[in-house]
């Protein structure tokens, strides 16, 4: 019998942890349960979470607001990293609390540069050179979808 397709993103289970973690370490942030001169300072998101299929390395994206001072922050964080591995198990019900490790967030960035790039002059001038088409199936349906009869 053929194997199943392997998939190609996270389980439910990845997706699952990694949003409890999310929460977890945002509650932290929030409450400022993390004694930090650096991290009392600013005002951080934490987008994302991602786990390792084993569940054992939460990798956490965090972007402080206004996206300045991005290396300090990442810095006070991983000095803290034991104390907050301590609270992910306490409030995140696993059987190992996983390894956790801070990365900048890039997705900021990127979007920003699709945005620069589909309001670039280049891509308005193409997508004012090609003709407006609106497909119809069927000359007698009018736009409810109903067949005129």
């Amino acid at each position: 019998m053929a194997r199943p397709a392997k998939p190609s993103g996270p389980s439910q289970r990845q997706l699952r942890i990694g949003e409890l973690i999310r929460h977890a370490i945002a509650e932290m942030l929030a409450r400022g349960d993390i004694h930090d001169d650096v991290l009392a300072k600013h005002v951080i998101t934490v987008p994302e979470v991602r786990l390792s299929s084993d569940l054992k390395l939460a990798t956490c994206f965090i972007m402080p607001l206004g996206g300045g001072d991005v290396k300090p922050v990442l810095k006070a964080l991983t000095d803290h990293k034991r104390y907050i591995r301590g609270e992910i198990a306490h409030r995140v019900n696993l059987k190992y609390a996983p390894d956790v490790r801070f990365l900048q967030d890039q997705s900021f960035a990127e979007a920003e540069r699709v945005d620069a790039l589909l309001y670039s002059d280049k891509v308005r001038r193409d997508i004012l050179k090609q003709p407006l088409r609106i497909q119809q199936d069927n000359p007698n349906q009018d736009e409810g979808g109903q067949d005129d009869e």
